[in-house]
């Protein structure tokens, strides 16, 4: 009997698994968000859907050709580039924050109208201040490996 009692304090670790067990976490936690959004806010979400589907059909209003495949080059350069930097520090987070400032900074010009000498400034402060602090907190406190 004690036995027994004694292998609930016994813990195996699948290495090969154990890596993705916080990714499921946070994508579940994610998807049951979402859920809870569309639930309350269906009849809000409704008529935009419907109204973006419209114009990406190119049936209603003009569609932002800049800004869309700007995003999807900004995105697809900042991932490619990450794993690239990350062969030149490994395991040190160094990649992720130096590319995160970039991708920051470029993605906040992208979507700026007017660009003017104090949000100029706000954009250079967010765009070193919001992935430093990320950084800091998973890579030092939590001990996170980034790439």
């Amino acid at each position: 009997m004690e036995s027994q009692w004694l292998s609930l304090l016994d813990v195996s670790i699948d290495f090969d698994q154990s890596h993705l067990f916080f990714p499921r976490i946070v994508t579940w936690i994610l998807v049951i968000l979402l859920a809870m959004i569309v639930i309350t806010r269906y009849r809000l979400l409704v008529p935009g859907l419907k109204r973006a589907g419209r114009v990406l059909a190119g049936r209603e209003g003009e569609f932002d050709h800049k800004r869309f495949f700007g995003t999807l080059a900004l995105t697809t350069a900042y991932f490619y580039l990450m794993s690239v930097l990350s062969d030149v520090f490994p395991n040190t987070g160094y990649s992720f924050l130096i590319m995160s400032v970039v991708f920051v900074f470029l993605l906040s010009l992208l979507y700026v109208d007017h660009l003017t000498r104090r949000l100029f400034i706000i954009l250079v402060l967010n765009a070193l201040i919001a992935p430093t602090l990320a950084w800091y907190v998973l890579a030092q406190l939590f001990r996170i490996t980034l790439p």
